[in-house]
């Protein structure tokens, strides 16, 4: 015989950055795996450290880290996670970041201003990654930065789901708080029975950040249960002034979706003090026990990162998932 053949099979390693453990875990429960045993601490002067403890070479690496608040140490953890997976010669390395930090920096709105979307895809590319895996990108269009695949999962048909669970149907507006969001609008309206669009006129100051002006409603919104969606909700301006202009107009009852809760200063005391009478989001960023309240909401996304990552490993496909959207 003039050759060595072997017969060994794939094999699937979850990895978890410190940016939010109990996902992970919650995502290796999922798929029925423990966490490849990790170590990692800072030094006295900020740098990080990581060591894995089992060998893994070899293997379909899965890197979940969250990019919470610190954001960008967390980014910079996953880096150094995938950089010492490469050159433990891992076979396939996939990051998992349900939250893709700087999407909203996805292009150049003036001169001299960065494109920081495309420099995270170059980091991760530079650093060892062959595949992205990321959760309602703040632009689709954001995909076509990194150089390989990108799965783009959708929480929004779970949102969808439970939205739709609690109201009625019929009496149901799907909102858009600007006109950039009304193609998701439409899958919304599409999941959900053919329900009413409308959207809300906004302007944002280009020097001045986080700060939009909310100007009128664009849509029949008199007397109905108008659901306001988003990718995210920072400091939460935009969606309460879209929530004063949705009652202004004559809606009876307002909710709020959104998948990334990155609740950022006021964000908390705002929503509380809303008139929305519920906020959903998805568990894509970790939330403290303070940030958390009574009209708040929150969904699990492990079961969908979980059979995401089951279908990449096995060769199977994602988009699938999604009733062919990417």
């Amino acid at each position: 015989m003039s050759e060595i053949r072997l017969s060994s099979e794939k094999k699937l390693r979850l990895f978890s950055g410190r940016g939010f453990p109990e996902l992970s875990e919650q995502v290796a429960q999922e798929l029925g795996i423990p966490l490849t045993p990790t170590s990692a601490y800072d030094f006295a002067n900020g740098e990080i450290f990581v060591r894995f403890e089992e060998s893994v070479r070899g293997c379909d690496a899965f890197v979940i880290q969250s990019h919470s608040t610190p954001i960008n140490k967390q980014i910079m953890e996953q880096l150094i996670m995938i950089d010492a997976l490469k050159r433990a010669s891992a076979k396939r390395i996939t990051v998992v970041a349900p939250f893709y930090a700087y999407a909203r920096q996805d292009k150049k709105s003036r001169g001299r201003e960065p494109i920081t979307a495309r420099l995270m895809a170059d980091l991760f590319k530079t650093a060892g990654a062959d595949r992205l895996m990321v959760v309602d990108l703040h632009t689709s269009q954001i995909q076509g930065f990194f150089d390989g695949p990108v799965d783009h999962l959708f929480a929004l048909p779970m949102l969808a789901n439970y939205v739709g669970s609690k109201v009625d149907r019929s009496m149901l507006t799907i909102v858009s708080p600007d006109s950039g969001r009304v193609r998701v609008a439409e899958r919304w309206s599409e999941l959900l029975g053919g329900c009413p669009i409308a959207f809300i006129h906004k302007t944002r100051d280009p020097l001045v950040p986080n700060e939009a002006v909310v100007g009128k409603v664009v849509g029949d919104v008199t007397g109905r249960t108008c659901v306001v969606i988003d990718d995210m909700i920072d400091t939460a301006g935009t969606i309460t002034k879209a929530v004063d202009a949705l009652f202004e107009g004559g809606a009876k009852d307002v909710i709020v979706a959104a998948t990334h809760a990155v609740f950022s200063g006021p964000a908390v005391d705002r929503l509380k003090e809303s008139r929305a009478v519920e906020i959903v989001v998805t568990d894509s960023l970790p939330l403290s026990e303070d940030q958390k309240f009574d009209k708040l909401t929150i969904l699990s996304i492990a079961p969908l990162l979980a059979r995401a990552i089951r279908e990449v490993f096995e060769d199977g496909s994602v988009t699938s998932l999604f009733d062919g959207h990417s």
